[in-house]
């Protein structure tokens, strides 16, 4: 824009150059309408300068009225703008069309068909590194305290049923098994926790000893004499059922679980007492701190446990992730109609949003011109406009030489009758 300043003030300057240079010759046809047309021009030059510059500030500091426009008349001009883009431009019709025409599903296959199992394990990686760093240790708080707000006048047993279902369907909760498994094994490898079990055991053996009749405590208590109760075979014996079904997806212990989770998604939704001991749950949780602590601590825990298993070249959960998203991938590139209905999906929740919110569209870009400030938005104008506006005085040197010729023109030829 100061190229094109330095442009206009160049032809003004050169207009009021060629009307000195031609004072001399001005007795001469010629030199009256050489002058003519300069003096013309130096006269447009200077209406146009002061006309641009009346519109972002006054010309020469001077208290002229009805300058420095837009300073003055920001606030108007956000409100006028935001109506005329918001009411008039982007209208509701408007942007349904130009949704429509949009073609979600060609744009979800080129994005699936353009990912490789590389760049999901990357990306993977990389958003897992950035939760785990940066969301802040008070946010698993925030997030119960929200649901507790949330959970309030919400039903608690349909939305655990349809968890559950989730999980269940998308072999979570076989996962979930194995991965309980394996760490209890690991867990009942180190010898504090071979004590505590087995301290456990002897607590319900005594427990059991208590409760029966004096024969069946007679046989425990000669049993245990014998050393046919041995703990520590008892703990090795559940330390390997437990590795093994780590293992082993098809363990019938995982199977039961499975199992146990449907029956009790089906009891979730039929079961008049058990919905109600949810409920039950769910007030008193929802009454309590304790939860928020908790989940606080969980998180803590979690986060430490993913930034471990990040820092391994071979994550489990970035592979486990990478696997989902692969399957996913694959399901998008292959399936048309998947497509399809993602693309109807997409643009039903679009629109229902549009109606909802686009009555703010006009305040939230009036409120967008007023955070620019006067000082704002004189310079946006001109960091956009201001070339035209340079060229309106170039424009107006030159009509305005132009015009004066042409006066001075039909001047001399009057003089000739």
């Amino acid at each position: 824009m100061r190229q094109k300043r330095r442009l206009a003030l160049a032809v003004l300057l050169a207009a009021a150059g060629l009307a000195i240079a031609t004072y001399p010759v001005r007795s001469t046809w010629w030199g009256g309408w050489i002058g003519a047309i300069a003096e013309a021009g130096v006269v447009g030059g200077l209406a146009d300068w002061f006309a641009v510059t009346a519109l972002f500030r006054r010309p020469l500091g001077l208290p002229i009225p009805h300058t420095g426009l837009i300073p003055r008349n920001w606030e108007m001009l956000a409100t006028r703008v935001g109506t005329m883009v918001g009411d008039r431009v982007l209208t509701r019709e408007y942007l349904a069309q130009e949704l429509s025409k949009l073609d979600v599903a060609t744009l979800i296959a080129r994005a699936a068909e353009w990912a490789s199992r590389r760049d999901l394990e990357e990306v993977t990686r990389m958003l897992l590194g950035w939760v785990a760093r940066e969301l802040p240790s008070t946010a698993a708080s925030e997030i119960v305290t929200r649901l507790q707000r949330l959970l309030v006048t919400q039903p608690l047993a349909p939305l655990v049923a349809a968890g559950l279902e989730l999980a269940r369907d998308y072999g979570w909760v076989e996962r979930a098994s194995g991965s309980l498994a394996r760490s209890l094994a690991e867990a009942l490898e180190r010898s504090d926790a071979q004590e505590a079990l087995a301290e456990m055991i002897d607590d319900l053996i005594a427990r059991y000893r208590e409760r029966t009749a004096f024969y069946p405590r007679l046989a425990l208590g000669l049993a245990d004499l014998l050393g046919f109760i041995d703990r520590r075979r008892i703990v090795a014996a559940l330390r390997a059922g437990l590795a093994e079904a780590g293992r082993d997806p098809d363990h019938p212990l995982r199977r039961q679980l499975v199992e146990s989770v449907a029956d009790l998604v089906v009891r979730l939704r039929t079961d008049p007492a058990l919905i109600a001991r949810v409920e039950g749950v769910k007030a008193e949780l929802l009454g309590s701190s304790l939860v928020a602590e908790l989940a606080e601590e969980a998180a803590t825990a979690v986060r430490q446990n993913l930034l471990r298993d990040l820092a391994r070249p071979k994550s489990e959960a970035v592979t486990w992730l990478a696997d989902r998203l692969e399957q996913w991938r694959e399901a998008l590139v292959e399936d048309a109609a998947l497509r399809v209905d993602i693309d109807h999906w997409v643009k039903a929740r679009a629109l229902e949003l549009l109606d909802r919110y686009h009555g703010r569209i006009a305040a939230l870009i009036e409120q967008g011109v007023r955070a620019l400030g006067p000082d704002g938005a004189v310079r946006l104008i001109e960091e956009h406009a201001g070339d035209d506006l340079q060229y309106i005085r170039v424009n107006g040197t030159v009509v305005g030489g132009l015009a004066g010729g042409a006066l001075y023109a039909m001047h001399l030829v009057l003089r000739l009758f």
